[in-house]
């Protein structure tokens, strides 16, 4: 078998030099592209369709400074070792979910927004909306990356919808005093639309298929919502458990962003344990997207299985 070397030829462009490769076939190979990513992927669930939005995502140091805060470095170590991940980085993304009940188009949070981050526009486009289409804004908690996308240049990024969140969470943010970031923000992006915005506690339904369920620990007033539709449902965890290995295999391992950590590590054991029971699907804010997926129990925990075909069958 002869092989052919791979030559290179050289043309200058204006006052640099281009380089074309010319492979073993004879033509100019493809240029290298960089990593890729899906910005919406979208399953079609009883009437209703549901569409998961990658509105940013980045790579962060020391996982232990966010996760495993009471977990001893060795212990971390080799549960990262069984599980093929670092114990030196980690990467997060935000990922706010559409629902079309038919009557109308339903947005769980918004992203940090253009102004403070990742804007959830370029996602919301490529899945085919527009801003003005949404309905309703259902607002988890009030944490920066789930409210940062109510304002886009200092007016309503969604200019026809109505808002939804919990009394809890909205009064203990917008009590704080000046200075507080989240209070601060919350004052900035969620207090504008005060006039426009209903309030719900757990067993509440905003919308027709859609029920609020109580998960205070992450917040004061941390909500997940099931959604219901054709016999089939799907539960919005919001930030239940932020990451499939450490939040969920491990659910009393300590998140830094939890406000209750006894309180989270409750919520997650007895939502994850709901959700197992009842074979329900999840969608984490933060899990690897898409971000939705099944809960099994595993030992003292629980194991995520990324979803694949179930709602296409």
């Amino acid at each position: 078998m002869s092989i052919t070397p791979t030559i290179s030829r050289r043309a200058f462009v204006g006052s640099t030099v281009a380089t074309t490769v010319i492979g073993t076939t004879g033509h100019a190979t493809a240029p290298m592209l960089g990593a890729s990513q899906l910005l919406h992927s979208r399953f079609v669930m009883g009437d209703f369709e549901v569409t998961t939005l990658a509105a940013g995502s980045g790579v962060r140091d020391e996982p232990q400074g966010t996760f495993a805060m009471n977990v001893e470095p060795a212990e971390f170590a080799a549960v990262n070792e069984e599980n093929f991940l670092s114990s030196e980085k980690f990467a997060l993304g935000f990922a706010p979910t559409i629902v079309n009940t038919g009557a109308e188009l339903v947005l769980f949070d918004t992203g940090l927004g253009g102004d403070t981050g990742p804007s959830i526009l370029p996602a919301l486009e490529d899945a085919g909306y527009t801003p003005d289409q949404i309905d309703v804004v259902v607002i988890t908690h009030m944490h920066p990356d789930h409210i940062g996308g109510m304002m886009n240049g200092g007016a309503p990024t969604f200019p026809n919808a109505r808002y939804v969140t919990g009394q809890i969470e909205y009064d203990f943010w917008s009590g704080m005093d000046a200075g507080n970031r989240v209070g601060d923000m919350v004052k900035a992006n969620v207090t504008p639309m005060a006039e426009k915005m209903s309030f719900v506690a757990p067993g509440d339904a905003p919308v027709s298929g859609i029920t609020a369920v109580e998960q205070f620990g992450h917040t004061p007033g941390h909500m997940g919502y099931m959604i219901e539709s054709g016999g089939q449902s799907v539960y919005i965890a919001a930030d239940l458990a932020n990451h499939y290995v450490w939040s969920l295999a491990y659910p009393d391992w300590e998140v830094r962003f939890d406000a209750d950590k006894a309180g989270a590590a409750a919520a997650r054991r007895k939502i994850l344990g709901m959700l197992a029971a009842d074979k329900t699907a999840i969608i984490g804010y933060h899990l690897p997207f898409p971000g939705v997926g099944f809960v099994s129990v595993r030992g003292d925990g629980f194991e995520y299985t990324p979803a694949s075909y179930q709602f296409a069958l």
